[in-house]
């Protein structure tokens, strides 16, 4: 089928991590494995969140739904990858490719987002107090995780509006192993100028309004655990706000490294690796990083263990 002198691409294939026939199994046992602990994890966050009393705050409010877009983000990504691991045939639709494209960039800005909104709740549970349960109501927090999913689904039909109404002739084989944006601009015959502009201005404003929320109320939370006098109080304090610190720092490191550095620096493979740590393994390390270093949680844990043994 011919439009103009270009062919019109019906499907995609994607190359994946790798070539050699003796890794497919060994990786593909290795990332089911990785995908087995993100959906225990995140599912297990989910419902401790639901049925322990104690954890019906703001923060694990927030907590939970980062578990859940962690969830939906690996889910969007891990089948696919699994099956090309063992197919002979890697091949996309053309459609596939692009409802692909949609939920990863939405998924990814909802957590960027959500990590400030959680930094923000921080400022506001140890700054200010006696006005956290006013300022935090359950009405304000829906609305913060509401506008967070509205910046992201519309930030993603744009990408994904703007990528696929580009022509692609030179090839359709996808050097990653999802449709993300700079493999399919790689693959396009057209001008795609304006996508790299968009892409790089919008990535630039989410993340760095994402960074500076957190940098910002850090530079007030800081101060003000230094100030408690309490030696247990300013360690539990810390302890919280390093949960949250060591998720930004993962996932908004791999991201400037991922979207923001020069043009002229651009890998395919090392992007490969950048984006299966903030696909895959970062979900994966989320709920261990706020189960291990939390105290409400790991009461939670234990609970629901103990429950489980007495009922078994």
């Amino acid at each position: 089928m011919e439009e103009g002198n270009h062919s019109v691409v019906t499907e995609f294939i994607l190359s994946g991590l790798t070539d050699r026939p003796e890794l497919q199994v060994p990786l593909f046992v290795l990332f089911l494995l990785i995908y087995v602990i993100t959906l225990v994890g995140n599912g297990g966050m989910i419902l401790l969140i639901m049925t322990d009393p104690r954890l019906r705050t703001p923060m694990y409010f927030f907590i939970g739904n980062l578990s859940f877009c962690d969830l939906c983000y690996s889910t969007i990504i891990s089948p696919k990858l699994l099956q090309n691991f063992l197919a002979e045939r890697k091949s996309i639709s053309y459609t596939a490719c692009a409802v692909q494209m949609y939920f990863f960039i939405a998924f990814a800005d909802i957590e960027c987002l959500l990590l400030a909104v959680m930094a923000y709740d921080r400022y506001v549970a140890i700054c200010n107090p006696l006005l956290y349960m006013v300022t935090m109501s359950r009405q304000r927090c829906n609305q913060l995780v509401a506008g967070v999913c509205a910046v992201g689904m519309v930030d993603a039909l744009i990408h994904t509006c703007l990528t696929f109404q580009l022509s692609f002739c030179h090839s359709n084989i996808i050097n990653h192993f999802c449709c993300d944006i700079p493999p399919l601009l790689a693959l396009s015959c057209s001008d795609t100028r304006i996508n790299e502009m968009v892409l790089f201005a919008f990535t630039c404003f989410i993340i760095v309004s994402s960074v500076m929320i957190v940098f910002f109320s850090y530079a007030y939370i800081i101060p003000t655990i230094l100030r408690i006098r309490s030696a247990s109080g300013r360690c539990k304090t810390f302890s919280t706000c390093s949960c949250h610190m060591t998720a930004v720092v993962l996932f908004h490191g791999t991201l400037l490294f991922m979207y923001l550095r020069p043009t002229s620096s651009y890998s395919m493979d090392t992007d490969k690796m950048a984006s299966i740590f903030y696909t895959l393994v970062i979900p994966t390390l989320n709920p261990l990083i706020y189960s291990l270093r939390n105290r409400e949680v790991k009461d939670a844990v234990r609970k629901a263990m103990n429950k489980l043994l007495r009922n078994a």
